[in-house]
């Protein structure tokens, strides 16, 4: 039953679009209509300034680290109870019931899902393969996709023996996150223009 309430509550709270939200309050304008037409916290940046995108991150984030960080943190459910909790608020952005089952990519509020499960050890290795990746590719989503899966080479080797709960949630997650960035992913990754021409010579 404490498994079921918290899910319930991880998923309600996921699906709030606090970046729709705080855009509309920053410009009296739908952020769908700027950059990849989503309701994410980048395109409240492509709408106003940073100070509201700063404010849509935290909340994005926040989506993620309250309502798994207390559970798992502070209530000790710390086994495979913690699956469908720590899923539950990237389905619920993913999919939002208020936004008609649509919703943004989740990167944000993967970051504080993470730190909700591991304070911040996983959302520093993801912070720093998504800085080192995003040089390398032009892509959102190939940056995305590859800095997930170093993120699953970290769970699997700090997590696998003592919480291994955490691998299957990272492979709904990376699931959920390939599935958000399908459209990016469908074409080849593409080196940056500097990494390009230091590899191949490319002027």
């Amino acid at each position: 039953m404490e498994t079921l309430l918290w899910t319930l509550i991880a998923f309600a709270w996921g699906s709030v679009p606090f970046s729709l939200l705080v855009g509309w309050l920053a410009t009296r304008r739908d952020i769908r209509a700027y950059g990849d037409h989503n309701p994410g916290a980048t395109n409240v940046l492509r709408a106003s300034n940073w100070r509201w995108f700063a404010l849509a991150l935290l909340l994005d984030y926040l989506k993620g680290a309250l309502p798994v960080g207390i559970p798992y943190l502070l209530l000790n459910i710390q086994d495979w109870r913690i699956v469908p909790v720590a899923f539950a608020p990237l389905l619920g952005h993913a999919f939002s019931p208020w936004l008609r089952g649509k919703g943004g990519k989740a990167v944000a509020t993967t970051f504080g899902v993470w730190s909700g499960l591991t304070l911040g050890a996983a959302p520093i290795i993801l912070a720093v393969l998504f800085t080192a990746f995003f040089a390398v590719f032009t892509s959102g989503g190939w940056t995305t996709l590859t800095s997930m899966l170093g993120l699953g080479c970290f769970v699997a080797m700090q997590y696998a023996g003592s919480a291994p709960e955490l691998l299957i949630v990272w492979m709904l997650n990376l699931a959920l996150i390939g599935w958000r960035h399908r459209a990016e992913l469908r074409n080849p990754p593409r080196l940056r223009d500097w990494i390009r021409r230091k590899i191949f010579w490319v002027e």
